[in-house]
């Protein structure tokens, strides 16, 4: 297995699954790949000719890295042979109350989630058999991701953030992501997009106030506001429907069972 952007968050969870899965891992960095490569980005693959291989390399306000590299990086597993995972986000979607299906169109109303579905268009032109797979706000207990530490840093005045009553997600364990990741390495057969995130939908002030009682906090400190109050365009309701990962035995813990 060869993983794209082994040093991220996601990435450094998806390492640990892969060693206890048992895979032979080649974990590229940033710094060791620059994806936007495209010769160095087919040749390095062919010449290690995995399995599979896992792309979770991004960065956020770069189109060229979430867009041309994830097509560079498609190329070069179909260079190889190799299965395509590609990481995707749940902000394809503007947001609607109904939750969203695999089989509903991308509409996004941010850059970031315009780009990530036009990478899971380009990873399909070239290779029609890659999966994307979908999930929202991912969080971490041993390790931590930027919407808790985002917490710490609002209660203790070290940022001005506020946490949006009217922003709703359905957060996952990175640990439970990754897990499924591993599982859909050896499952060929599960290809176009799977959609696996959290089995609660929660906005995120009450995703910050759930954080802030984890760490010994007082929930009631947690500065919120609502998006329109705020002046942010940003999707409101986004509620991924994960029953076909749920079929396929792939299951993401609650908050309250993963922060226990």
């Amino acid at each position: 297995m060869m993983i794209t952007g082994a040093t991220g968050f996601l990435g450094s969870h998806l390492v640990d699954a892969s060693d206890a899965g048992r895979w032979e891992l080649l974990a590229e960095s940033s710094g060791s790949l620059d994806i936007r490569r495209r010769d160095a980005v087919i040749d390095r693959i062919h010449t290690w000719k995995p399995n599979v291989v896992v792309h979770l390399a991004y960065r956020r306000g770069d189109r060229q890295v979430i867009v041309d590299g994830t097509r560079n990086v498609a190329e070069g597993a179909a260079a190889a042979g190799a299965r395509l995972i590609h990481m995707s986000t749940d902000v394809v979607f503007a947001g609607r109350p109904q939750p969203y299906t695999e089989h509903d169109r991308p509409d996004a109303v941010i850059d970031y989630g315009r780009w990530k579905a036009e990478a899971e268009a380009a990873a399909y032109a070239v290779n029609p058999t890659s999966l994307a797979v979908r999930t929202s706000l991912l969080y971490g207990t041993e390790r931590q991701a930027v919407c808790q530490t985002d917490v710490a840093d609002a209660l203790d005045g070290r940022s001005r953030m506020q946490f949006f009553t009217d922003e709703y997600r359905c957060p996952a364990h990175a640990a439970d992501v990754a897990a499924a990741l591993v599982a859909l390495a050896d499952r060929p057969d599960v290809t176009g997009v799977l959609h696996v995130a959290g089995p609660q939908a929660v906005s995120r002030a009450q995703l910050a106030q759930t954080f802030a009682v984890w760490m010994g906090r007082d929930p009631g400190a947690v500065p919120t506001a609502s998006l329109a109050d705020a002046g942010v365009d940003r999707p409101g309701i986004v509620v991924l429907d994960t029953s076909a990962a749920t079929a396929l035995g792939l299951g993401c813990r609650s908050l309250a069972d993963a922060l226990r």
